[in-house]
């Protein structure tokens, strides 16, 4: 039985560096490869590292429409840092309106049910359209950034998007993320000192309490402890993996 992708590339992705996983993953994928960035700390390590060693990945963003303005601060600094542009994508202009106009503009706060379904539009569709067709998809999703992301892998099967999705950081620290940003002056999002550690949203995201887990700040107003906004979960609300398809293998 010939192996899938995912199965050549988690033994051999495990002794590698961040750079060398992705120029690794570069060679052994075939077709398009799509990096989405939030302009977080651990994706700007990783578009430093596409950017820098030239790799033929597409570095795209979901411009939510209600992002913080240091945020896109951060995203115009990036494309001057590195002679780049990054392709964003926006939600549908017709649901957004639809959803506005009936339930309000900050319908998002008053039950997961309507928070769901923003994300929904703002964000897990415009990413659909940004995936579509690709081999692979890269994240900058850590394995310790919350008791919901603990079984993240360095590579693993999408199912529902039937692609490969490569998690290059999954076994860095913040940090270890950290200091390679310091040690490369990859800029970084300003709010990030003024204690907001996972950045979303502008009306969903808080900076952190003394003690707080480092996704605490994010919809702050619900209990459960694995919110997600919907780009890593499947519809059990679990983060998206899966045994390779037939004829991968």
């Amino acid at each position: 039985m010939k192996p899938s992708i995912v199965e050549i590339l988690q033994p051999r992705l495990a002794a590698l560096d961040l750079d060398h996983r992705l120029k690794l993953a570069r060679e052994v994928i075939p077709g398009r490869m799509v990096f989405t960035t939030s302009f977080g700390i651990e994706d700007q390590l990783v578009t430093h590292s596409i950017f820098t060693q030239g790799l033929e990945i597409d570095v795209v963003t979901i411009d939510t429409g209600r992002l913080f303005e240091e945020t896109v601060e951060l995203w115009e600094r990036t494309e001057a840092r590195y002679a780049r542009h990054i392709r964003p994508v926006y939600p549908q202009p017709e649901p957004l309106a639809d959803f506005v106009a009936e339930h309000g503009i900050n319908a998002f706060y008053r039950s997961v049910e309507h928070r769901k379904a923003c994300c929904e539009i703002r964000k897990v569709e415009p990413l659909g359209r940004l995936l579509a067709g690709a081999s692979a998809w890269v994240t900058g999703l850590r394995a310790d950034q919350s008791q919901a992301r603990e079984g993240v892998r360095l590579a693993e099967l999408d199912a529902a998007r039937k692609l490969v999705k490569l998690n290059p950081l999954a076994d860095y620290t913040r940090e270890i993320i950290v200091e390679k940003i310091e040690e490369f002056s990859v800029p970084v999002n300003a709010l990030h000192a003024k204690g907001f550690l996972s950045i979303g949203c502008a009306p969903c995201t808080r900076a952190l309490e003394p003690g707080e887990s480092e996704r605490a700040g994010r919809w702050w107003w619900e209990e459960d402890q694995k919110k997600e906004c919907g780009l890593h979960v499947g519809p059990d609300g679990r983060l998206t993996r899966g045994s390779a398809p037939e004829g991968e293998r």
